[in-house]
């Protein structure tokens, strides 16, 4: 069943839309909306707003907020949007309202590209969402992938906007052994660039670092699998800055966990720059668990003392 709600108790219901995307973030400035910058948030809210016919702008919730010039392949966000324009978009075609949608949104987005029709940010799906669907906190986890080019005979000239090209060979095996140690949930502050009011707290479950064999998509290149439940601003390429000093050797493998243990801002990590980054995959729990999933991600978080159980403020 889809969510029907009201913004407002004047107003018609509305029906709570998921969007998968993908965008190529060289051309913005992030994701959030910021006056007189080009924004992805910005671009999908005009767009949405022009093809619904809505009354007001749109306003989109995003699972994960990217920085400039960092990419997506994976991402969600959802809108709501009056029941009677969800309606309305198929007009006199035989499609449903998400295909029409996506379909719509494709030739606006399109519009003026080059090549012709082509876009930066594109909309893959369009489906009206479960109840209790959230796409920021209703997710379980965000998962990213970080390529490196270390080797001048692996640079592509295609992928320059999503490959970092790294001047210096990389000792992989020790950046994993680095990452390994950082695993779990922890104070990241060391690792983000801090927001007032908003916890550094995250489990971080997944960071490894490979050089993907001959005959894989990214074959010779150093990638790296970073999931959590969640980021906060800057931590993925801070994590992989403090990797990348230990895998040139200018730090022992055991220096990242120091640095995270020590709780502050280190000025010799430094962070990596955004276009080798893209958000590939968000995560969400069966549709009977996502109300109580977003409940859970809502709350403030303190992390557990003396081996007690992880706690959660209201």
């Amino acid at each position: 069943m889809p969510l029907v709600t009201t913004t407002d108790p004047a107003e018609a219901p509305a029906v709570r839309v998921r969007l998968d995307l993908a965008y190529d973030g060289s051309e913005f400035a992030g994701w959030a909306a910021q006056p007189g910058l080009r924004t992805v948030q910005g671009v999908l809210e005009d767009a949405l707003t022009t093809v619904l016919r809505l009354p007001a702008p749109a306003r989109l919730t995003v699972a994960g907020r990217t920085d400039a010039g960092v990419h997506a392949r994976g991402q969600v966000a959802h809108v709501d949007v009056p029941a009677a324009a969800w309606a309305a978009v198929p007009g006199r075609s035989d499609r449903g309202p998400g295909e029409a949608l996506v379909a719509r949104l494709a030739g606006v987005l399109g519009r003026g590209g080059s090549p012709r029709g082509a876009s930066d940010v594109v909309v893959r799906r369009a489906v009206e969402a479960p109840v209790g669907f959230d796409a920021r906190f209703a997710a379980v986890w965000r998962r990213y992938a970080y390529r490196i080019a270390d080797d001048v005979a692996r640079r592509d000239p295609l992928r320059r906007h999503d490959v970092l090209w790294h001047n210096r060979p990389l000792d992989v095996a020790a950046m994993d052994a680095a990452a390994q140690q950082l695993l779990g949930e922890h104070d990241f502050a060391a690792y983000c660039k801090p927001r007032e009011g908003a916890t550094t707290i995250r489990t971080l479950l997944d960071l490894r670092w490979r050089r993907l064999p001959g005959g894989a998509p990214d074959a010779g290149l150093v990638v790296a699998e970073v999931r959590a439940d969640a980021f906060c601003h800057s931590m993925v390429r801070a994590l992989v800055g403090a990797s990348l000093a230990v895998g040139e050797g200018r730090r022992p493998v055991g220096w990242p966990a120091r640095v995270l243990a020590a709780g502050v801002r280190d000025a010799a990590v430094t962070v990596a720059p955004a276009h080798g980054l893209t958000l590939e995959e968000v995560a969400y729990p069966a549709d009977h668990e996502l109300a109580a999933r977003a409940r859970q991600a809502r709350a403030r978080r303190v992390l557990p003392e003396n081996g007690a159980r992880p706690r959660v403020l209201p």
